[in-house]
């Protein structure tokens, strides 16, 4: 029996532990804090309203859960679905979960840390300060090991140990040299048996950007907002906004050369149709959590200064976000001191 590990069960990585589980496959979660207790006393409970058959349907799978990775040994396949300001300092430990031949799947949003890895390009082995600062992932993810991943998929952490989903859940699979390797096929074939709509293809840069382009629009507007992904573009200033960070993140993209194989306005039109769907960024503000906003606007302003586009919404969008974070640290340390009975 294949061993699979999924390190980050949130709401993108429980979903998918539960779906193959149901597939009888064995897995082990890696999760934290109250969320990881729910999971080892009560289970991890996926409520779907997205209807995998039309109508509300929930299960219940129980898992070997740890904080630790290391306590697991070595996995058939690690999946890494953490927020990617998480994988700095989880990168060192995941070393433990590998066999000799073990991939490492990483399903996050944003620009990954190893996107000019098996690049081809003038830009081979750039090192993207915004998402890898001091470059600590890739000394211990070995690009031989990665496999990427773009998720489509409506789901939410409504409590600890609670998952709803509410719409989508598509899996694009690429490696980073753009083989279809055979690893590539049984990977797809895995989760083809949990009845993931799963794609391989040749050309994963180019998926992350397509996924991007509305992600580094979308997330930070509702962080910034509270508002739903369907308020934001039916509103005429906010969709105004979001066709001016596009255009930034499609000027970016085209320098790196990447051709994005749908218009401006076909992509703002499926992030429409997603409807009142809140954004992953927007779930982390109101928890209090750090957000993805470095590997999702950092990146591409990043990008922008070293191909010389010029990137101005997205860099405001980036500092009031940046801020908003910063404020809402202070306000828990504030909290806590208030609990505390301590003088603030």
């Amino acid at each position: 029996m294949k061993r699979i590990c999924i390190v980050g069960a949130g709401a993108v990585g429980g979903y998918l532990a539960v779906r193959l589980a149901q597939a009888g496959l064995t897995v082990s979660l890696v999760a934290r804090g109250a969320h990881l207790q729910a999971i080892r006393t009560q289970g991890l409970k996926l409520i779907s309203s997205g209807g995998l058959q039309g109508s509300e349907q929930t299960w219940v799978e129980h898992f070997t859960a740890t904080d630790d990775p290391t306590t697991l040994g070595p996995q058939d396949w690690v999946i890494v679905t953490v927020k990617a300001h998480s994988l700095p300092q989880l990168a060192p430990q995941l070393g433990s979960l590998c066999g000799p031949d073990t991939p490492i799947v990483i399903a996050q949003n944003g620009v990954p840390w190893w996107y000019f890895r098996r690049h081809g390009g003038e830009l081979e082995g750039h090192s993207l300060v915004s998402v890898d600062p001091g470059g600590v992932i890739a000394a211990h993810l070995p690009i031989e090991r990665i496999i990427g991943c773009v998720v489509y998929i409506a789901v939410q952490l409504v409590e600890p140990g609670v998952l709803l989903h509410t719409g989508g859940g598509r899996y694009i699979l690429g490696e980073p040299d753009g083989s279809l390797s055979e690893r590539l096929k049984v990977l797809a074939q895995i989760f083809e048996q949990a009845q993931l709509h799963t794609t391989l293809t040749s050309q994963i840069r180019t998926e992350i950007w397509l996924k991007l382009w509305g992600n580094a629009a979308f997330n930070p507007i509702s962080a910034l907002t509270r508002a739903a992904q369907d308020e934001m573009a039916h509103y005429p200033p906010t969709r105004n906004l979001i066709r001016a960070v596009m255009q930034e993140t499609e000027a970016v993209a085209k320098a790196l050369g990447i051709h994005l194989p749908v218009s401006l306005d076909e992509r703002l039109e499926s992030a429409t149709r997603v409807g009142s769907h809140r954004t992953s960024m927007l779930q982390d503000i109101e928890l209090g959590r750090p957000t993805e906003i470095e590997a999702i606007t950092g990146a591409i302003t990043e990008l922008g200064r070293r191909v010389g586009v010029s990137t101005p919404h997205l860099d405001t969008l980036h500092a009031c976000v940046k801020l908003l974070e910063r404020s809402r640290q202070i306000e828990q340390i504030e909290q806590i001191d208030l609990n505390l009975g301590e003088p603030v």
